[in-house]
């Protein structure tokens, strides 16, 4: 039975679309699309539970996974199977789950997953893009209690003008990478990479995005209806108790209010909350406490959240007693770990962080083998985040889509001021040691100082800062927060992260919480962002100004050279001998690379000892030196021969050539001893490739006076050769006149085979 197929197609404009197709595959999905532009193609399922779980949060499941035979590729490594997912992977799953997540019902808990993946490749098509609008079409075509459509689409500006879901090649002259996030009446999600633009550019971009997001979220709802839209499923809600959540507001609010007004520490307002959330619980029975703990707890958690925005949005105050646009005090300090090639700390109130800066070669470069892209980053950030920095006794089990996320936005927040002539691989990590409000922030901060530290020019330093938002629709009253504290994190409208130079925006991430924010709100929540990153700046280049000129000297240098790539079996030797025997011998490490363009391999040295680093440019210098003809130059005597001498240039160690025996003086030598000696140097004259014996000629003779009375040497009598006089006969008096007709007067052979 042939399936009944439905369709959508969205037009992107020059010629692209992204078409939205259901019905033929996974029908056993509770929602499943197919998303395809060009030849990329996206399968997304959905699945949900009709049983609640027994948890109180949504145990929601967002997986990404690209397929190696989408792009006709085997999987890397010894196992030809795909594995743990990609740190790519990762983050599109990330970018999806922050849209999808707050859509859902707060007391909607069934297990859900949400499952895209990449079946067919397009080199040209990114996409991640597209994955956010794959999700939601599935929900849409399930019965899962979901608010409403969204999608996700790539901005990026080439010569001024904005573009929806740019190309690879394209995105290769974009000064913005930003994916967002949207409904159609709200914008939700935004996360990206910028060079250096301003507050009113990057709101701009997001407008452009929301309006291709429009358009994608109808086309979800003209699929659904063509397809059949099924009734929302029924679940059983959480219990409510409108009387119990009065009385609950009643006894906390003002205790709650007052804490927070008092401007305490962490732990000090964490101690004085818990008291109070004891005392209210202790104020009922066993039996009302048995009946209705878990509507106590909640039903405080939301008083307490009440009376701490009240406070901001009404005295202007926050949590720790600062106002609305005050920065924590701050205390930076660089070359803290003595072995390291970089380090720093940085600490902005209860958040700390301590990074490292390690150099390398090319080979240390971080390898991306992903089915839609294949490349290395010469600069890279991780980023640790361990229980202690929140005073927390937690398992650890490897590293958290949450770290792979904060590493990423803090690498690119840095990786715009990474020269690109830096001949280093930078890794830089990240400790995170202390934890209460935003540390991926003080990772930006912290990894700038150490690579200054480390030596590597960056062409400025990067701050970056936490916002939050608070708003009241009711009354109008918004505020926003500068470098906001954990608690403000989760009780707030908006976070964002901006990161930045003076100069500009470098990257971005934000979570907007609530519906219909103003593009005007928005600006200004920039424009006070720009404030706090220029003050947190300060303190950076107070700290260090510049970078360090060179690198320390515990730290490798690095110098690169060229060496034309018919050397190169030369200085590699057979089997590598020469080079690993040069790189024992100088202390360095030594990486070839070939310019697919110039077709020259680039040399990149990497050492701690200066006097290793010229050895192995000597060897080069070596290899590559080119004598001229008739050009004089001093040789030094390595070793003796019968017939001459070899020696070695002295401005190119290693670049060797016979000295003759003949070449040695004007009289007849006998023995070349008689004339030189080992280690002896002097001057030689060279005449190129002698074209008799095919190798070249050095003179020592030529650039000496000729004796008095010197006569040159007869020529050789030709007879000397075994030449015949002119009787025909040999220089040894046999007749060979009819020798070469002896042949011709011989007897025809019997031919055996003959009858």
């Amino acid at each position: 039975m042939i399936p009944q197929v439905f369709k959508e197609v969205i037009d992107l404009g020059d010629g692209r679309e992204i078409s939205i197709e259901t019905g033929k595959l996974a029908k056993q999905a509770h929602g499943s699309v197919v998303v395809q532009s060009g030849n990329c193609m996206l399968l997304c399922t959905v699945v949900s539970n009709y049983k609640q779980a027994d948890v109180d949060f949504l145990p929601l499941t967002v997986d990404y996974r690209e397929k190696f035979a989408a792009a006709g590729r085997y999987p890397g490594g010894f196992f030809k199977r795909e594995a743990r997912p990609s740190d790519g992977e990762v983050l599109t799953m990330r970018l999806v789950d922050r849209v999808l997540r707050p859509l859902f019902p707060k007391d909607y808990h069934s297990e859900t997953q949400v499952m895209i993946q990449l079946m067919s490749h397009d080199p040209e098509v990114m996409p991640d893009a597209m994955a956010g609008l794959a999700a939601s079409a599935a929900i849409q075509l399930s019965d899962f209690p979901f608010e409403c459509p969204i999608s996700e689409v790539r901005v990026g500006r080439i010569n001024g003008e904005f573009i929806i879901n740019p190309s690879f090649s394209q995105l290769e002259e974009s000064d913005i990478d930003m994916i967002i996030g949207a409904s159609a009446d709200s914008v939700m999600m935004v996360e990206g990479e910028m060079d250096e633009i301003s507050e009113e550019e990057m709101t701009e971009a997001i407008k452009f995005a929301h309006e291709a997001i429009k358009v994608q979220c109808a086309a979800q709802v003209k699929l659904a209806e063509a397809f059949g839209k099924k009734e929302t499923r029924e679940y059983e809600p959480e219990r409510e108790d409108e009387a119990l959540a009065q009385k609950i507001h009643d006894m906390a609010y003002d205790k709650v209010y007052a804490v927070a007004k008092a401007g305490s520490s962490k732990h000090e307002r964490s101690a004085a909350f818990a008291e109070i959330k004891e005392e209210i619980i202790a104020s009922f029975s066993e039996e009302d406490i048995e009946d209705f703990g878990d509507l106590i707890s909640k039903y405080y958690s939301k008083a307490e959240k009440t009376a701490v925005r009240d406070l901001t949005l009404n005295e202007g105050l926050r949590l720790d007693g600062r106002k609305t646009t005050d920065i924590r005090p701050i205390w930076c300090e660089i070359d803290y770990l003595p072995s390291t090639h970089g380090s720093s700390i940085f600490t902005r109130g209860e958040t700390q962080a301590l990074a490292t800066v390690t150099l390398g070669t090319s080979r240390e470069a971080n390898q991306i083998d992903m089915p839609s892209f294949e490349g290395e980053e010469r600069f890279y950030l991780h980023y640790n985040f361990p229980p202690f920095s929140t005073g927390e006794a937690r398992p650890i089990r490897g590293t958290s889509r949450r770290e792979v996320g904060h590493g990423n936005l803090a690498q690119r927040a840095l990786k715009g001021m990474v020269p690109e002539d830096c001949p280093y691989t930078v890794r830089v990590v990240s400790e995170i040691l202390e934890s209460n409000g935003s540390s991926s922030m003080a990772t930006v901060c912290a990894g700038t100082m150490a690579m200054m530290d480390a030596g590597v020019q960056l062409k400025k330093p990067v701050s970056g800062i936490a916002m939050g938002l608070i708003t009241d629709t009711e009354s109008g009253k918004y505020a926003v927060l500068s470098d906001i504290l954990g608690d403000e994190d989760h009780l707030g409208d908006m976070d964002f992260k901006v990161t930045g130079t003076a100069d500009g925006i470098t990257a971005c991430q934000m979570d907007i919480k609530v519906k219909g924010l103003s593009y005007e709100i928005l600006v200004n929540a920039l424009k006070q962002a720009r404030d706090g990153r220029l003050h947190i700046l300060e303190r950076i280049t107070d700290t260090i100004a510049t970078p360090n000129a060179d690198v320390k000297a515990h730290a490798p240098k690095m110098v690169t050279a060229i060496l034309p790539n018919d050397l190169i079996g030369a200085f590699i030797g057979p089997g590598g001998k020469v080079i690993q025997e040069l790189q024992k011998e100088t202390g360095t490490t030594i990486v070839i690379n070939e310019d697919p363009i110039t077709e020259e391999g680039i040399v990149e040295i990497l050492g701690t000892d200066q006097a290793g680093i010229d050895a192995v440019l000597a060897k080069i210098d070596s290899l590559m030196f080119k004598p001229e003809v008739g050009s004089v130059y001093e040789v030094k005597v390595i070793k003796m021969l019968d017939f001459g001498a070899v020696v070695e240039y002295t401005e190119a160690p290693g670049n060797e050539v016979l000295l003759h025996v003949s070449e040695l003086a004007w009289e007849r030598t006998e023995n070349v001893s008689d004339v030189v000696n080992m280690g002896d140097v002097f001057d030689v004259k060279y005449f190129g490739v002698d074209p008799k014996t095919r190798k070249e000629k050095v003179s020592r003779k030529a650039i000496l006076p000729k004796p008095e009375g010197w006569q040159p040497r007869p020529p050789r009598d030709n007879n000397r050769g075994g030449g015949r006089d002119n009787r025909g006969r040999d220089n040894r008096g046999r007749d060979n006149r009819n020798r070469d007709n002896r042949r011709d007067d011989r007897k025809p052979r019997e031919d055996k085979n003959e009858d």
